[in-house]
């Protein structure tokens, strides 16, 4: 039944287009320069733009599939798709689509796919076009369309991240909750737009399409929507600029992913001729940093890769102040990029007995941590004694964001350390890695230390700043603790030049993984 419907409804799309259409649509106005938009007022007007053909400057859509692939569906997936590229690329656009859809989705579940939210806006920003943003905000409403893209890699870039109202991609199919890796078919897709672009028409604008030489969109579609119609060429493409961070419609603060480096096919080989060095160097960086004294282990560690900047500034007369009375350990109050921070404070101290709480630990990595890591259970009182009974034992590190952030913004720092010492000294920490991000919000947070010693050249800067008061004193209002809080945040924001926000742990993983951030002990 569903077969003759289907067939019905195409017989009378195919009639709608060709037939009536032919009369009733004047014969749209072709134009080759899309910059002549930007003298124009399109307040009132549609605008219609095909993703890949007229918004992005690359004209590769491998990048994107290997991401897919990679994060999705693991080593085994992504190594497919890169070795079967050969024969990819001596197939029809169309096929090949089929192929790169198939080797990537199939078989992955439908409701855990954070993908396209949690990974992918990130390169699609990276790669707009500047120009044709621009021509993109003068509209009064944007249609994204793309005819090889899937709906759930655009969406959540698209509409989150650039605003546009309305997006169309091809439709995956689905059986049991996994994607088959396979699209449903174009007809199904074009009733879609047809059904958007005719709604649209009752307006009093224009509906204006914006499109590429390169694809077939334009030849059935946009000729019969729109009055005008605007090609991008690719020289066009290749005089674009990037649209730069400053810019972004909606900042990108959360994104995900193991990859640091966009895979297209070049970085792709270098990734994969990598990664049996990359174990080898991993095994022996986290051996040197277990076994082998603070002293000996940097300049090892260095002959490794490991790059550590310290700026130390007054840290020695702060360890002679602070506290003396109570003969407590100094509080490290550092912002938190990776796992490691503690480490590496340690490490610029070289001070192995350093200790450190965390809210969320996997078991594994909390067996393997060098320094003696405690588990917070966020229940206000244990939590402050637990960091007290620390603090007396020695130095000790709190990360009050939480959780990371990879982005130059600080989340809102949690005001229990304020409490728990008369001087903190705020640590400044920075980190860079070339291959793979140490973080995961929807992975296996085991793996996070390793994949940042997996890395060629990982680095870490840390910084120590003057120390600042806490809030051991009276506080009948309970503001204190938050002044402090902030002060500190704003002081380590300001010598990163990084941007302080209000936005907590639970917001990170909602967007990321679509949970609360809790991880089980495994």
């Amino acid at each position: 039944m569903s077969a003759k419907i289907s067939i019905f409804q195409s017989l009378v799309f195919l009639f709608y287009r060709f037939v009536l259409r032919r009369y009733r649509n004047p014969k749209p106005k072709y134009q080759k320069c899309p910059s002549s938009l930007l003298q124009s007022d399109l307040s009132r007007d549609t605008l219609i733009f095909n993703v890949e053909g007229a918004l992005l400057k690359s004209n590769s859509l491998f990048p994107y599939f290997m991401l897919v692939a990679f994060e999705a569906g693991g080593v085994i997936r992504s190594f497919l798709l890169f070795i079967l590229y050969p024969l990819i690329s001596l197939m029809s656009h169309e096929m090949a689509l089929k192929v790169m859809v198939m080797v990537s989705f199939f078989g992955v579940k439908k409701q855990g796919f954070r993908a396209g939210r949690a990974v992918l806006p990130k390169y699609f920003l990276e790669d707009v076009g500047l120009e044709m943003f621009q021509v993109l905000k003068r509209g009064g409403k944007r249609i994204g369309v793309s005819d090889v893209l899937p709906q759930v890699m655009i969406e959540g870039f698209l509409r989150e991240y650039l605003g546009i109202e309305v997006v169309v991609g091809r439709e995956m199919k689905v059986v049991g909750g996994y994607y088959l890796g396979i699209m449903k078919d174009k007809t199904s897709h074009d009733l879609v737009f047809d059904e958007l672009v005719r709604k649209e028409r009752l307006n009093n604008g224009r509906v204006i399409g914006i499109t590429s030489f390169n694809t077939s969109l334009h030849r059935y579609l946009f000729s019969q929507f729109c009055q005008e119609i605007y090609f991008v060429k690719k020289s066009d493409k290749r005089n674009w600029q990037t649209l730069p961070r400053n810019q972004y419609p909606k900042p990108l603060i959360f994104h995900d992913g193991r990859l640091a480096i966009k895979p297209t096919l070049m970085n792709t080989l270098v990734l994969f001729m990598w990664g049996p060095f990359a174990v080898v160097a991993a095994a022996a960086r986290l051996f040197v940093s277990l076994c082998i004294p603070y002293t000996f282990a940097i300049p090892i560690l260095s002959l490794f890769g490991c790059r550590l900047t310290v700026d130390y500034q007054n840290v020695s007369s702060h360890r002679k102040s602070s506290n003396s009375s109570k003969r407590k350990g100094i509080l490290f109050v550092c912002n938190h990029r990776t796992l490691l921070d503690p480490l590496y404070v340690g490490f610029a101290l070289k001070e192995k007995n350093i200790k450190t709480v965390t809210y969320s630990l996997s078991r594994v990595s909390e067996i393997l941590a060098p320094i003696k890591t405690v588990r917070l259970t966020r229940d206000r009182v244990s939590d402050g004694q637990a960091m007290d009974k620390l603090l007396t034992e020695g130095d000790l590190v709190v990360c009050p964001e939480g959780t990371t952030c990879r982005e130059p913004y600080m989340l809102r720092f949690s005001p229990l350390f304020t409490e728990i010492s008369d001087v903190i000294v705020p640590v400044a920490v920075t980190s860079d890695v070339t291959f793979f991000y140490g973080t995961t919000a929807s992975g296996l947070k085991a793996f996070d230390p390793l994949f940042f010693l997996m890395d060629p050249y990982p680095s870490y800067t840390v910084r120590f700043l003057d120390a600042v008061s806490g809030a051991t004193c009276e506080d009948p209002d309970g503001k204190l603790k938050f002044e402090v809080a902030n002060h500190v945040q704003s002081e380590i924001g300001k010598a990163l030049d990084y941007e302080c926000t209000n936005l907590t742990r639970k917001d990170k993983y909602l967007i990321l993984a679509g949970n609360n951030g809790v991880v089980k002990k495994n």
